[in-house]
């Protein structure tokens, strides 16, 4: 059985930045089972599979693979998805237009196409639950699973916390860029960590005050899904940006957040969130980017 696919590198508009993604179309009656040696083939942080929706007022079943498990929700994924369906015109039968929508293990999720010229050249999405904050953990664990010391750690704002608009993350505040730099995933200390391994992905962050262009600089670790570092993620950052818009965000009106992630691994992802907000209360949370296409294929996936 041959499947046709396109990459695509998100959060970027330069080949060989951002994050890389696989879109599969054709996979239709493939089990679980293939389609993650699909996804543990391409050996990208995901891959998506396009199936018809179980509801047709919707555009697509998208399902997301990291090269170990499969996840109810990412970032990448569905912008990269939406933006390869409005170069593709149509998808089952249907034409594609400014929006889709994608039904996902952790919701409905809605993304809107970004054009220029007419051309799709990105895409926004929504994520599919408000945000949620969950359990803290423990600073001396999370310093060990960073390679860092505690007072590396900021805690003034907010401790290491989970949070989740459909998938959690650790959610960790680093004092400054050079502790940022210096963090790296402990395998180990993290399969261990009474706090952290049941989240297991840790989304570290400093802010810079828009000094260098960015609001935030941010890298995401999650070596036990096969993922030792992501150059760019966009539902962590959502999460993030729930986060600080509870902690930093107006009462009324959008809290507007450009983010950097990847640099430290030479893939530099450039992400825009936005999170709207009505009576101190978070309503709906973007996150976009731009997309460039690498290549076409067919992959041999057997059943």
């Amino acid at each position: 059985m041959a499947l046709s696919y396109q990459t695509v590198d998100v959060f970027t508009d330069t080949p060989f930045g951002g994050n890389p993604l696989a879109v599969v179309f054709g996979a239709e009656g493939l089990s679980k089972v293939r389609m993650q040696a699909v996804a543990a083939e391409f050996n990208y942080s995901e891959t998506t599979f396009v199936l018809p929706p179980q509801n047709p007022a919707h555009t697509a079943q998208v399902r997301i693979f990291t090269p170990r498990i499969e996840v109810p929700f990412a970032g990448h994924p569905n912008v990269g998805t939406a933006t390869v369906l409005a170069w593709r015109g149509s998808i089952f039968g249907a034409p594609v237009g400014d929006r889709v929508v994608f039904e996902e293990a952790a919701g409905l999720v809605p993304v809107e196409i970004l054009r220029d010229g007419g051309r799709a050249v990105g895409a926004t999405l929504t994520a599919p639950q408000p945000f949620q904050r969950l359990g803290e953990a423990d600073v001396t664990e999370v310093a060990a699973c960073l390679g860092l010391r505690p007072a590396q750690i900021r805690e003034d704002r907010h401790a290491p916390v989970t949070g989740t608009v459909g998938l959690p993350f650790l959610l960790v505040e680093l004092a400054d860029r050079a502790a940022l730099a210096a963090a790296r995933p402990v395998t180990a200390a993290i399969e261990t960590s009474p706090s952290v391994a049941p989240v297991k992905d840790i989304h570290c962050y400093v802010r810079t005050g828009g000094d260098d262009g960015f609001d935030l600089r941010t890298r995401m670790f999650a070596p036990l899904d096969g993922v030792p570092e992501d150059p760019a993620t966009g539902s962590a950052n959502c999460a993030l940006a729930g986060l600080l818009a509870e902690t930093d965000g107006p009462a009324d009106g959008v809290l507007s957040l450009r983010i950097a992630q990847g640099v430290e691994m030479g893939r530099p992802s450039e992400l825009l969130a936005e999170v709207d907000r009505q009576a101190g209360v978070t309503t709906a949370i973007r996150i976009g980017g731009r997309c460039v296409a690498i290549r076409r294929g067919e992959v041999a996936a057997g059943r």
